[in-house]
């Protein structure tokens, strides 16, 4: 088997979050996890996934901050898994990814999945990337910029300031 390739030090947060939850097993994990599925047993049936594969992306999540393990609240022998607020910030990824899936992996009429809101039962509306003014941003709309480490000590040091105050 060829070694994963890891980016721990790439300067890159698309890479770094590779790292914690790039692959299809993981995502469907956090996915179940956000649809209430808290025991190994629990992920394993609706997944299908082999139990040293599902064991090793638990324990991938665990160690990335995204989901801890908990001792059941029946005092039996087995653990809980429960998103973490790391693990729940993942939630718009999760919308997001269903929300394309929706309309780009299904052909007109065929069955699959949607998200509703649990009080008013009807689909939750299309996330849109907007800027911080309200405007709609599309791809052609955005530059990446490079934050050096001066630039992250000096806005860490100022939002401590601000929080002393």
């Amino acid at each position: 088997m060829v070694a994963r390739t890891r980016f721990d030090a790439d300067p890159c947060p698309v890479a770094r979050t590779v790292n914690a939850i790039g692959d299809w097993w993981s995502l469907l994990i956090v996915r179940d996890a956000f649809d209430g599925s808290r025991r190994f047993g629990e992920f394993q049936r609706s997944l299908g996934i082999a139990k040293n594969i599902l064991a090793a992306r638990l324990r991938t999540l665990e160690q990335a901050g995204v989901v801890r393990a908990e001792p059941a609240p029946d005092g039996g022998s087995h653990r809980e898994y429960l998103l973490t607020d790391k693990g729940r910030a993942l939630f718009p990824v999760i919308v997001a990814l269903r929300q394309w899936g929706e309309e780009e992996c299904f052909t007109p009429g065929e069955d699959h999945s949607r998200l509703l809101d649990r009080r008013t039962g009807r689909p939750l509306r299309p996330l849109r990337i907007q800027a911080a003014d309200g405007r709609p941003v599309e791809p052609e709309d955005t530059v990446v910029e490079k934050v050096r480490e001066t630039e992250r000590a000096e806005k860490k040091t100022s939002a401590e300031a601000g929080r002393a105050r």
